[in-house]
């Protein structure tokens, strides 16, 4: 299966961590942008990390959110969209869903949501497959 993951910056230890797990599974990560995260950008090198991002989403069969989002994650999540990939959220609580803290696109059917804490959802997202 490939992957993509989707988060904001403060979550690219967990990106890492759930990467580590699923490629451990088997599962192949189409391009971890939080492997390439540094303290200086320029434009040009967000234009290529952009590109990357994209292309990993394209080339990807699941992409995974993980919540709290940053603002280029719901760009992510849009292109996913589009793209009619599967979609699985994660989030640690059921707040990020609740009427006064989602974004409206979180609702639609065709995406997954799944709450509990990391172990639980790799887990959750692990089974998805063997079923």
């Amino acid at each position: 299966m490939k992957f993509y993951i989707g988060s904001g910056f403060k979550n690219c230890n967990l990106v890492n961590y759930y990467s580590k797990i699923l490629e451990e599974n088997g599962w192949k990560h189409t391009y971890n942008w939080a492997k390439h995260i540094s303290d200086y950008e320029s434009i040009d090198d967000l234009i290529r990390y952009s590109k990357l991002e994209q292309k990993g989403i394209m080339e990807s069969d699941v992409v995974i959110i993980l919540l709290p989002a940053g603002r280029g994650t719901h760009i992510e999540l849009g292109i996913a969209l589009a793209l009619n990939k599967r979609i699985i959220l994660c989030s640690s609580n059921k707040d990020e869903f609740s009427v006064e803290n989602t974004v409206n696109f979180y609702q639609l059917p065709e995406i997954t949501k799944l709450i509990g804490n990391d172990d639980e959802i790799i887990k959750q997202i692990l089974d998805m497959e063997t079923k």
